[in-house]
């Protein structure tokens, strides 16, 4: 870490997650919150914080291990379903669903005025998403998310702005970007892995059917993910997150380090 960073660093200090009450979560696809974040999810459900689950588009494509027979359309409701199953497994109440094709299929500036509105009506102090900016992202949908999230989070303090959007301001203090490889801040998640596990592999069974090799990997990815960021952390459990305060999405280029 250069100099400048560690200055900046001290002088602009990163939001500490766990402070905040309302947190919204934004997946591209119905299990990708879970993967990237589902035990942080648990865990401020414990802690008795607000959390709302927005699922953007409807996973219509991911028919790589979904059940015989099953078409897009089919798919859309069997994802809800597990979503659904899966967000309860974890504790959170508010799980909400954008149309949105699965594949990119749609125009990215109704994707964000829709996630403004979301934005808008929960009120959220933290944002969750897909980091965007992480080299070996090439899916269309987690990209766009990310983006639009990175936008928003930056503007939904301005009411003037927001409303360009259809949508009303809202007191975002911070973002917090999963799945990505420059993590800055690092949640505890002591005691919450077996539930992000149990969310993912008990419920998103057309995703990742018991015993396929799809579910063996990920779920070994996940538990030495958790082993790594919880000595980050001086745990046994955790995750990790590129976060950014309001100063630091558009005037510190070295938050992004």
């Amino acid at each position: 870490m250069s100099l400048s960073s560690l200055i900046v660093r001290a002088a602009v200090p990163l939001p500490k997650l766990e402070q905040y009450q309302r947190f919204l979560f934004l997946g591209p696809h119905p299990d990708d919150i879970e993967i990237g974040a589902g035990a942080t999810a648990a865990k401020l459900v414990s802690l008795g914080k607000e959390i709302c689950f927005t699922v953007c588009t409807d996973g219509r494509f991911g028919l790589g291990n979904a059940p015989r027979g099953a078409t897009p359309e089919t798919l859309i409701s069997l994802r809800q379903e597990e979503a659904r199953s899966s967000a309860s497994m974890l504790g959170v109440q508010d799980l909400r669903f954008l149309s949105f094709s699965d594949g990119g299929l749609y125009e990215k500036q109704d994707l964000v005025r829709a996630i403004a509105g979301i934005i808008a009506d929960f009120q959220p102090e933290v944002i969750f998403a897909p980091d965007p900016d992480v080299t070996s992202e090439c899916h269309a949908d987690h990209l766009n998310v990310g983006r639009a999230a990175k936008q928003l989070a930056c503007f939904a303090p301005y009411p003037e702005l927001m409303n360009a959007y259809g949508a009303a301001g809202a007191p975002v203090k911070a973002l917090a970007l999963y799945m990505t490889a420059k993590a800055n801040r690092c949640v505890d998640t002591k005691g919450c892995l077996s539930r992000q596990l149990d969310a993912i592999f008990r419920c998103h069974l057309s995703q990742f059917p018991d015993k396929s090799d799809e579910a063996k990997a990920l779920r070994l990815y996940l538990r030495i993910r958790s082993a790594d960021y919880g000595l980050r952390c001086f745990s046994s459990a955790g995750e990790g997150f590129r976060v950014l305060g309001p100063t630091h999405m558009h005037c510190l280029p070295e938050a992004g380090t």
